[in-house]
């Protein structure tokens, strides 16, 4: 039995959507080469997963996204995102398919910052966004969801940091699926030279709890020598869209890559964070926190890969299942040789809430190189039904003893993401999502 049905969209289709868009001839040739191996690579992994009937085809690929004239007007979901001071600061929104707002202050344009989407990056900046876009990151030909992420692909933006240069303040992407059957095949490329630091906070949502839509989301994150990226990340899409996200980072010497990614999608996951270590003394701090429910079904693959020497790779994701909602975990640690010195240290840890929900934590290390260090942690298991009881015999209902419990299982992830922003929109997450 096939794992998935053919892409509803053809040669003709992909050539006259991106002359509408006024792309640049090597994008287009990028498309169409990419629709055709779509056809013939395997479908991405998803380890003990069953992934046969997810809908990864069923969506509209060109929805249209009106402008946005007055923040009153959002929804009180989308407000949420920008902080308790609604900042506009700094922010693009897309909205569908197309940016709805965009701004970004005239001291970060005088410094040579670029944050716009990335169809404007293309004509504006072409080569520099040639250069990047899955090349060293993510390759279009890795599987069938990125080879149809690059042949589809309608929205995304480009952030590029120049040399020396700080982004004292957090610049953030709202994507916002609001038509519920919008498909969202998005991409994102962070570049930060030599020296850069910044901060990248982006937010998925959508409300799609009874129509089917797809998101192809793919993140290119390159931090050159000495530079600094945190990237930031809270995904909510609703039960209706099947989600495929791929995550890259890649870091010379010296340089220090942090995600802090909460995956609380309603619907059914493939989540992959991978990054390389290529340099000298890079650090790379992936954490990550999960909350599954309903009948969900999620696969999380947390990777890093050491190639410098005195590299180091911390991997830390903690998940909660509910209900019957099913959650698998892969984390690696790969240690390749030449990398001596090199240090790669997991910790991934599910909690099952429900009779019903099911965890599975895979740790792997994966050594080559003999003067390393390296370790790793994973539990699964259920809640204390004792710690339950107790809570319950102090006043404290099912429902909040429950709630608590969740938030202290979850808290150790939480507190150690460097990004206060997340933090709070994390908790808040959680919270909907444990009633």
């Amino acid at each position: 039995m096939a794992v998935d049905t053919k892409l509803p969209y053809d040669e003709q289709y992909i050539t006259e959507y991106s002359q509408k868009r006024n792309e640049p001839e090597w994008f287009r040739n990028i498309r169409l080469e990419a629709l055709r191996q779509s056809e013939d690579l395997p479908m991405a992994k998803a380890n003990k997963t069953r992934i046969i009937d997810w809908n990864f085809t069923n969506f509209k690929h060109d929805v249209a996204g009106e402008p946005i004239q007055d923040f009153d007007t959002l929804p009180e979901q989308i407000r949420v995102l920008l902080g308790e001071e609604g900042s506009t600061k700094n922010l693009i929104i897309v909205r569908n398919n197309d940016v709805a707002y965009a701004n970004l202050s005239q001291d970060l344009k005088d410094k040579g910052v670029i944050f716009e989407d990335i169809f404007t990056a293309m004509n504006e900046h072409s080569e520099l966004v040639q250069k990047y876009f899955m090349q060293d990151g993510v390759a279009v030909d890795e599987n069938k969801m990125t080879a149809r992420h690059a042949a589809l692909m309608n929205s995304g933006v480009f952030v590029y940091v120049p040399k020396n240069v700080v982004v004292d303040e957090p610049i953030q992407v709202v994507f916002w699926q609001e038509d519920d059957e919008a498909g969202m095949i998005n991409h994102v490329l962070l570049v930060a030279e030599e020296n850069s630091e910044v901060t990248y906070l982006e937010n998925y949502y959508s409300a799609n709890a009874n129509k089917e839509s797809v998101a192809n989301l793919v993140s290119e994150v390159f931090a050159h020598q000495n530079a600094k990226v945190s990237y930031g990340a809270v995904d909510n899409f609703a039960e209706g869209t099947t989600t495929y996200v791929n995550r890259r980072g890649v870091a010379d010497r010296d340089a220090n890559i942090e995600w802090a990614l909460g995956q609380m999608n309603d619907g059914n996951t493939i989540s992959e964070n991978t990054t390389h270590l290529k340099g000298d003394n890079s650090i790379c701090n992936a954490k990550s926190v999960s909350v599954g429910r309903g009948k969900q079904r999620q696969n999380f693959t947390a990777k890093i890969v050491n190639w410098g020497k005195d590299s180091d790779g911390y991997i830390l994701q903690h998940g909660v299942m509910k209900d019957q909602s099913t959650a698998y975990f892969d984390g690696i640690g790969k240690i390749e040789h030449g990398a001596t010195r090199a240090n790669a240290e997991q910790e991934s840890r599910i909690l099952m809430l429900d009779e019903g929900a099911r965890g599975d934590a895979n740790p792997i290390l994966l050594i080559d190189e003999d003067d390393v260090t390296a370790g790793h942690a994973a539990s699964v298991g259920r809640v204390d039904p004792m710690q339950l009881y107790y809570m319950m015999s102090r006043g404290i209902s099912k429902e909040d003893a429950e709630r608590l419990i969740i938030h202290g299982f979850l808290d150790p992830v939480v507190r150690e993401i460097p990004i206060e922003t997340v933090q709070k929109q994390l908790k808040e997450v959680i919270e909907g999502k444990v009633y």
